[in-house]
């Protein structure tokens, strides 16, 4: 709606600064419209010419964004603190904690009752959370085995 706006404001504006070009006797509308149509077809002209081209927002919005890389090594830590877990755990945080299922679907799913959905969603929740806050090992700063009897002699 701004862009009409601003098209019939900029072909009037035209009109007045060229009025020394009308022809007496011949129709303003049309060649008022006619200056409208002429300036809408250079503006698209130089939409589809430079913007398209040069523009760098079509190109970017194409582009998929990959998460940054400390997001990364979290979600591998997740992954790895979940390997942690008895399935039962597993189980249970993936239906409540993914899947954003209620604690009645799980339990019925699970066929157990609602109570015990609750107390292992806690110890599951523990756990990953005390999986979580362990000091890593890097591999690159443990010793080898034989390094390591070494340094112990």
């Amino acid at each position: 709606m701004r862009d009409a706006e601003d098209l019939v404001q900029s072909a009037l504006l035209r009109a007045i600064e060229k009025k020394h070009m009308f022809k007496e006797g011949t129709n303003l509308y049309s060649w008022v419209s006619k200056i409208m149509f002429n300036m809408f077809v250079s503006k698209y002209r130089r939409k589809v010419k430079f913007e398209s081209q040069y523009d760098p927002e079509p190109y970017l919005e194409k582009q998929s964004v990959k998460a940054q890389q400390d997001i990364e090594m979290e979600v591998q830590d997740v992954e790895k603190a979940m390997q942690t877990l008895s399935e039962d755990h597993k189980d249970i945080l993936i239906m409540v904690c993914v899947e954003n299922m209620q604690y009645a679907e799980v339990a019925e799913k699970l066929n157990i009752p609602v109570g015990t959905v609750r107390s292992r969603l806690s110890r599951a929740r523990d756990s990953l959370e005390q999986a979580m806050t362990q000091p890593k090992v890097d591999a690159f700063m443990t010793p080898a085995p034989e390094m390591a009897a070494r340094m112990a002699a």
